[in-house]
């Protein structure tokens, strides 16, 4: 039995709390069950939902050629750029973690790109890529290689995106800059006494010693790049031929272009259950990878 103090306590922290609760009421649960119920209507905005079962699940999965497009699309920037975004940051991190003079203006240098705004970004990279004055094809010029057209060309169109995304890893490198400075010093004295070169204290040492840092950017990579939107929007719009037509901006398309609201609400719970496994499926394999400083794998 609570005494008097004690709900008045409750009371206080209740009314404290009360600003957040009602905004995660009217904006996260309230537009979460929301787009639940419209899943199963056909619903476009102006008029009523009306109630049609699972008939948009089934034509998402066995009539829209343009949903296996963008889901084809996003798995590849997911397969390809999450490891290649992981790998680059690291390298870049362990590099710039050597005590060097002037590693701090290097290192401000590399992280400056990851806070310019995105949609700064792509318009500035929509300029390097820009098949006749654009920088990538004059520098290929110079060293007598043909042009490409990279936002043009279909073979082409998504691995121009996923170069563009390497200019932003000064992020994730970040993180793992912090997560290096706390790699005991005692384990690379002793693989020193073991004659030990450098790559064997990275591949031994430090990898395993930041594995919990990988993990993390691992896991909020695959939910980024399964929502990746903003630079496919401003500079293809999900063209040429539907090469860059990823998952949420098809879904875009039908919410806010088709106003198929219904239809895109199933699309996004669709992708809802994809993340959710991928990031299970992560987790669950993170044992054989994840060493943590207690010496156990989790």
């Amino acid at each position: 039995m609570l005494t008097r103090t004690e709900r008045n306590y409750i009371k206080r922290g209740l009314l404290f709390i009360l600003p957040w609760l009602l905004g995660f009421l009217a904006f996260n649960l309230y537009p979460l069950l929301a787009s639940f119920y419209y899943s199963f209507t056909s619903y476009n905005v102006l008029t009523l939902p009306e109630w049609i079962g699972f008939e948009n699940y089934k034509e998402l999965f066995f009539n829209d050629s343009l949903f296996l497009i963008s889901l084809k699309n996003t798995l590849y920037y997911v397969v390809v750029a999450v490891p290649l975004y992981l790998v680059a940051g690291v390298f870049l991190a362990i590099l710039l973690n050597l005590k060097v003079k002037g590693m701090s203006l290097l290192r401000t240098m590399f992280y400056i790109p990851s806070i310019v705004p995105i949609v700064a970004t792509a318009i500035l990279w929509r300029w390097i890529f820009n098949p006749q004055i654009g920088l990538m094809n004059a520098l290929l010029n110079k060293v007598r290689l043909p042009s490409i057209g990279w936002l043009t060309d279909p073979f082409w169109a998504k691995p121009s995106l996923i170069l563009m995304g390497l200019w932003g890893i000064g992020g994730g490198m970040v993180i793992y800059l912090a997560g290096l400075q706390d790699v005991p010093q005692d384990l690379y004295d002793a693989a020193d006494v073991d004659g030990a070169n450098w790559w064997q204290k990275t591949i031994k040492i430090t990898i395993p010693m930041i594995s919990p840092v990988i993990f993390f950017n691992l896991i909020m990579g695959i939910i980024g790049a399964f929502q990746y939107f903003t630079q496919a929007y401003i500079m293809t719009n999900g063209g040429p031929l539907n090469a860059t037509l990823f998952y949420s901006l098809y879904l875009y398309q039908n919410a806010f272009t088709f106003f198929k609201m219904g239809y895109a609400s199933a699309q996004a719970w669709i992708l809802f259950i994809i993340v959710l496994l991928a990031t299970v499926i992560v987790f669950k394999s993170s044992a054989r990878f994840v060493f943590y400083q207690g010496g156990e794998l989790k």
